[in-house]
């Protein structure tokens, strides 16, 4: 087992009828003046805007809407200047893990005397030394954003989406209603599978560590995702919403990474995938992810049998187990409505291979995955057999 320290401070606030403790949780935080952030027309179309101002009307409130499903950098400084402007003392975040992730971003930013995509370049000498205190009222399950420090920000005229986190950006309180699910169409509720899915899998398919409770985590969220993805027919149904939150939540809330080795190429390469064309996350990850597992199949062998035993319920000798994995697991997320393609989203795929390892060599990702043998040609490979 691997060394490790983890800490969340972040205080879940799960199930129904939860909104009314948030006036409570805002006093204990001594707060005035509240930034309510969110996305597009879905929290007015449902009615959730106004009951959570409804619930703020103690509290001086200013408004931001409009931020992406994937966030911008140009729209966040809008309402970066906007909080400082109204000395916003605390920040919600409305909506996804987008809408969360540019909350983190705002919050750091506020503060921030320099130019702000120069933190998320990781400039030398750059980085937020202070952070405006956030929560969130979580209405899409997928990211786990609520319950960790992590970001991920775009700036669409660079084709670039980077990152950025650390202790300063977990979020103080996070209300979860899984009756949220009931309002999102099928693709969004797929998108989330798959998201938490991947999640996962990036935490566990590397090679057979001696953390054996991670392990059996783990295979847990992902035996429980499978059980419950009839939830994208059903979103009405609590019992399958609310499992699917719980594991969404779970599945990067840090837990799973304690002692153990990772992976995250699949969300490198995915990422650029997003930025260049505009692709859902989660389907990104559910293009590149079966091909990443061929590509390094001698290396994930192991993990592969034993997902595909335990998990999925596979039987043969170890090669054919680990390879009928992979092929489950992509049925799995076709059987969502998830393609698995990337000649399925766009035809102007042609060079992006060697776009994006041209990226990554610029950025120093010379070497990834949890053994860092994953070279640029990797890359490449795995890019043109996703076509």
């Amino acid at each position: 087992m691997e060394n490790f320290e983890v800490v969340n401070p972040t205080r879940i606030v799960f199930g129904k009828n939860q909104l009314g403790r948030l006036p409570q949780l805002l006093k204990e935080q001594k707060v005035t003046n509240v930034l309510l952030v969110y996305g597009g027309g879905s929290v007015q179309r449902i009615g959730l805007l106004d009951k959570v101002k409804e619930q703020l009307s103690a509290f001086n409130v200013i408004e931001f809407g409009g931020v992406e499903a994937n966030p911008e950098y140009t729209t966040l400084m809008k309402a970066v200047e906007l909080a400082r402007e109204s000395e916003t003392d605390f920040i919600i975040a409305l909506g996804g893990g987008s809408v969360i992730d540019g909350v983190k971003f705002i919050s750091g930013a506020i503060n921030y005397k320099g130019e702000p995509w120069d933190v998320l370049e990781r400039k030398e000498g750059c980085s937020f030394q202070s952070a405006i205190p956030f929560g969130t009222i979580l209405t899409l399950p997928a990211t786990g954003s609520e319950a960790n420090s992590g970001a991920v920000i775009s700036r669409s005229e660079l084709k670039l989406k980077l990152t950025m986190g650390g202790p300063l950006f977990f979020p103080v309180f996070s209300f979860c209603d899984p009756t949220v699910v009931a309002t999102l169409p099928k693709r969004q509720i797929a998108n989330g599978i798959v998201d938490a899915y991947m999640h996962t899998l990036e935490q566990y398919l590397t090679y057979p560590m001696d953390n054996l409770l991670q392990e059996r985590e783990a295979e847990g969220i992902l035996s429980t995702l499978i059980e419950v993805a009839n939830v994208v027919d059903h979103p009405n149904d609590y019992k399958l919403a609310s499992n699917l939150m719980h594991c969404a939540t779970h599945a990067l809330n840090g837990n799973l990474r304690c002692g153990v080795i990772s992976d995250w190429t699949t969300h490198m390469i995915g990422h650029e995938l997003t930025a260049l064309f505009g692709i859902d996350h989660a389907q990104s990850l559910a293009i590149i992810a079966p091909r990443l597992w061929e590509q390094k199949f001698s290396e994930k062998q192991d993990k592969l049998t034993q997902y595909g035993r335990r998990v999925l319920h596979l039987e043969g000798d170890n090669a054919t187990v680990a390879r009928k994995a992979i092929q489950k697991t992509e049925e799995f997320f076709q059987s969502l409505g998830v393609k698995t393609h990337l000649s399925e989203y766009t035809s102007s795929y042609q060079g992006c291979e060697k776009t994006i390892s041209t990226i990554f060599k610029n950025r120093g990702w010379v070497a990834m995955g949890e053994r860092k043998s994953i070279t640029l040609d990797d890359v490449q490979q795995i890019i043109l057999s996703s076509i």
